[in-house]
C-alpha cells in the first residue's frame, strides 16, 4: 500500500506568510508511524524539498517530494535531488536546469518589482508562487502579471488558493510524481487540499481502472476548489483530522 499526502492545507495549516506553515501537532509522529507499517510513505507537494526536510526530516522513511515532482530529498546524502525530466544527458540536465532556473529568477524579480501592495513573491529556484492572500483584491492584478511573466519567460501559470504560480512547462506535476511512487502497489491513497491535487486524483482514477484498489482524500475549507471536493472519495475537515487518518491507517496494520 502507498499513502501519499500533500503538505500545505493538508498536513499543515494555510497561514498568511507561506514560510510560517508548519505541520499540525502529531503529523511527523504519524508519518513516521506509518511508514512502519505500509509499504511506501511520501509527502508530494508544491514546497521545495529542501523547506520540507526542514518540517518532516523526522518522519521516518517518508519520501519527500517537492515542487510538484521537479525535486526529491535524498535522506542518504541530506541533499536535494532535481528530478527535470528533459536534457538527454546529464549535461543538457544540467544546462536546463540554469535555463529554468534563470527564467523562474527573472519572472520572480520582475513580480517583486512590480510592487503590488500585499504581494508575496516566495522564489522556490525552479518555481516562483504569487501569493495574494494579504490583499484579495488584487487577485485579478497578480492573475494578469502571472500571465503576462509566464509569456515573457515561457513558463506555465496553475491557480492555486489566493495565490498564482510559475513553473518550467515540463509536464511534471502531482499526477506524474504520484504515477512514478505508485509502481508496484496494489492499493493508494492520496489526500489534498488544492487545484494542484487534481492530477493526483486523476492518477488515482487511472490506476483504479487498472484494477489497483485507489483513494482520494480531500481536506474541505472555504477555499476548497470545487472540482476538487466532487472529484474525491472522502473529505475531511481540515489537517488535524488528516493526521488522525494516518494514525487509524498505521494502527490498523500494526
Amino acid at each position: 500500500m502507498g499513502v501519499f499526502v500533500d503538505f500545505d492545507g493538508t498536513l499543515a495549516r494555510i497561514v498568511d506568510d507561506p514560510s510560517d506553515a508548519t505541520p499540525v501537532a502529531g503529523a511527523v509522529e504519524a508519518l513516521a508511524a506509518l511508514a512502519q507499517h505500509v509499504g511506501r510513505v511520501a509527502v508530494i507537494s508544491g514546497r521545495p524539498a529542501s523547506y520540507l526536510a526542514s518540517r518532516l526530516r523526522d518522519s521516518g522513511a517518508t519520501v519527500l517530494i517537492g515542487l510538484y515532482g521537479l525535486e526529491r530529498w535524498d535522506r542518504t546524502t541530506n541533499r536535494v535531488v532535481t528530478q527535470l525530466p528533459l536534457g538527454a544527458s546529464e549535461a543538457a540536465d544540467r544546462q536546463e536546469r540554469r535555463d529554468w532556473g534563470t527564467a523562474v529568477e527573472e519572472a520572480a524579480l520582475r513580480a517583486q518589482t512590480a510592487g503590488i501592495q500585499g504581494v508575496v513573491v516566495e522564489r522556490k529556484g525552479l518555481t516562483v508562487t504569487l501569493h495574494y492572500r494579504a490583499r484579495p483584491s488584487e487577485e485579478a492584478k497578480v492573475r494578469s502579471m502571472a500571465l503576462a511573466l509566464a509569456e515573457q519567460e515561457g513558463l506555465a501559470v496553475h491557480a492555486g488558493k489566493m495565490s498564482v504560480e510559475l513553473t518550467p512547462p515540463v509536464g511534471v506535476d502531482k499526477g506524474t510524481a504520484v504515477a512514478e511512487m505508485c509502481e508496484g502497489l496494489s492499493a493508494v491513497l492520496f489526500a489534498g487540499d488544492d487545484t494542484g491535487d487534481l492530477p493526483a486524483f486523476a492518477e488515482l482514477e487511472r490506476r483504479r481502472s487498472l484494477g489497483v484498489a485507489t483513494l482520494s482524500v480531500a481536506v474541505s475549507s472555504e477555499e476548497a476548489p470545487a472540482d476538487l471536493l466532487r472529484a474525491a472519495d472522502v473529505v475531511l475537515d481540515d489537517p488535524a483530522e488528516v493526521v488522525e487518518m494516518l494514525r487509524m491507517i498505521a494502527r490498523t496494520f500494526s
